[in-house]
């Protein structure tokens, strides 16, 4: 493990980030710089699978993707909720991984978690910084950090991107972590409930928003992502 990392990628459930940002991560990855996930929930409410087969699939798109690592803080899925106790569960992961950036959650979205998450993680990014919160890791008392920026990728709904991120060399390796979480997604063969997001229609979709996002910035495919704060570049050059 790194003394610190570049860029850590919260979700609620397990393949919230290999859907939301997989590409973005994969692309950091590829040129040198470090990523790690936090799933805050197994996903154990899901139709289909189960906790244990859900954190082998996360264990496989973790390889996929070329993570330093990945955690699973175990709250409560259908349940997260944004208080102190959750927050300071994620404020210690965040001084001990110590990430320059961090992605989460959509603001606002079709499942009740996430929106939640995305509160949660926003919180905790700037508590995190603050000295008079004491806590420890290991039994040892941690530093104050606080992420240089936060980010949240678009989920179910359609929300405008503030900006996007060309991931069309690596758009085939997002699909892979995707297919890792294989009891979610679409796949003729199961005997499991169908539930929305394992349709062939969800599935297809993930490279039709892809396109998309792709098309408006000139390339094959991209990923979407809203910000916290307005965005700066020092030339107008700067931007693609």
């Amino acid at each position: 493990m790194k003394n610190s990392i570049d860029i850590l990628a919260f979700g609620a459930h397990p393949d919230d980030v290999e859907l939301g940002c997989g590409g973005t991560i994969v692309k950091h990855i590829s040129v040198g710089q470090s990523a790690s996930i936090i799933d805050l929930t197994a996903g154990e409410l899901g139709t289909r699978g189960s906790s244990e087969i859900r954190a082998k699939e996360s264990n496989l798109a973790a390889e996929i993707l070329s993570l330093e690592s990945r955690f699973n803080l175990g709250m409560r899925d259908g349940w997260i909720e944004n208080n102190q106790e959750s927050q300071l569960a994620v404020i210690k992961y965040i001084r001990y991984l110590k990430p320059k950036i961090i992605l989460c959650n959509a603001p606002n979205d079709r499942h009740p978690d996430h929106i939640a998450a995305s509160r949660l993680v926003v919180e905790a990014c700037f508590k995190s910084g603050l000295n008079k919160i004491v806590t420890e890791w290991k039994g040892q008392k941690q530093e104050s950090h606080r992420p240089e920026n936060l980010y949240h990728y678009i989920q179910f709904y359609d929300i405008p991107a503030d900006f996007t991120v060309d991931i069309s060399d690596h758009f085939e390796t997002k699909l892979k972590a995707i297919r890792a979480h294989s009891s979610q997604f679409f796949d003729a063969s199961s005997t499991e409930p169908d539930t929305l997001i394992s349709s062939q229609g969800f599935y297809e979709s993930i490279t039709a928003r892809a396109s998309e996002w792709g098309r408006s910035m000139g390339v094959a495919y991209g990923e979407g992502f809203i910000t916290e704060r307005r965005l700066g570049v020092s030339l107008l050059t700067d931007l693609l």
